[in-house]
């Protein structure tokens, strides 16, 4: 257990990376800054999948199936939709909806799967209370500010792009976990490298359709199809491809086939901490009060259901 913790930390340091990409490169389009993200992925996948052909051989139609599912709703969909977000409304009003994927995994879990372990009421309401009060206090004066410099168009279609995103990755996060768990034969890094060679074939179809649509629109200055800045871009799609991707992928995946889906959901509140810190590094601001007091109550609201989680056994 203490293994599968770990795992899932280290992937919520890596996927906070994903906040400050957007940042780095803001005059290339969402959808052309995901398929990049994911060709790489699927680059990266392809001399691993090598390694890996007999464990991949042994897959069915069905789970190459349930694979496209996942990519297309938790990889390609997911960060288009976060990545527009960012651009429109900044990543303190997207962190604080992705933010609620935590408490959304969570009660989502508790509700509807049977064969977990249920956690007591009390005990899972003051844990759910400590990390919705961490994010409204992370993101309280950020909101503020920024809401003033947005226009009402650009604010809505932001949040409503961020919610678009929870709703898919908490759709992953859910369905992902059922697999591996209902596979537990299958290696995780299996699984991510089978997710990896899905995504390839579909980033490049979408990355090429895109150039083509966009050809007309853009600007003249924004050379298709690697932009204004093409070494910095494709470093940064390699980079983001590599960390947040196929190592993000494969110790979630890790993470998920050892912890139950009541305590993997939590834990998801790494990634928006880490987000949060980046962001304070990116802009070289130090955190404000209350952003140190919400990442506080997020890290206690994890910490008590994690202790409830030991408690039960």
């Amino acid at each position: 257990m203490i293994l599968g913790i770990v795992f899932a930390v280290i992937s919520g340091l890596l996927w906070g990376l994903i906040f400050i990409g957007p940042l780095l490169i803001p005059e290339y389009p969402s959808i052309l800054q995901a398929s990049g993200r994911y060709i790489a992925f699927g680059l990266i996948s392809l001399p691993l999948s090598w390694c890996d052909r007999a464990h991949l051989r042994k897959l069915l139609l069905k789970d190459w199936l349930e694979a496209i599912k996942l990519v297309l709703t938790g990889h390609i969909i997911y960060y288009t939709c976060l990545t527009s977000a960012i651009q429109r409304i900044g990543v303190p009003i997207s962190t604080a909806i992705i933010g609620t994927l935590p408490l959304m995994l969570t009660v989502t879990t508790h509700i509807i799967s049977p064969n977990e372990q249920k956690l007591p009421n009390h005990t899972l309401l003051i844990s759910l209370f400590l990390m919705g009060t961490g994010l409204l206090c992370v993101n309280i004066s950020e909101l503020r500010d920024e809401f003033f410099i947005l226009n009402i168009w650009q604010y809505v279609s932001g949040i409503i792009l961020a919610i678009v995103s929870v709703l898919c990755w908490a759709w992953y996060a859910l369905r992902n976990a059922h697999w591996l768990k209902t596979h537990p034969h299958n290696k995780p890094m299996t699984w991510a490298n089978a997710q990896g060679m899905v995504t390839l074939p579909l980033s490049c179809l979408v990355y090429f359709f895109v150039c083509i649509w966009c050809s007309d629109l853009i600007q003249d200055e924004f050379a298709l199809p690697f932009g204004p800045r093409p070494i910095f871009f494709i470093f940064l799609m390699v980079l983001i491809g590599f960390c947040c991707s196929w190592l993000g992928t494969f110790f979630w995946n890790e993470a998920s086939q050892r912890l139950p889906t009541t305590l993997i959901g939590p834990l998801i509140v790494v990634e928006t901490v880490a987000g949060l810190i980046y962001s304070c590094i990116h802009q070289q601001l130090w955190p404000s009060p209350l952003i140190l007091i919400g990442m506080f109550l997020l890290i206690s609201g994890v910490t008590c259901i994690m202790k409830i989680r030991k408690n039960t056994h």
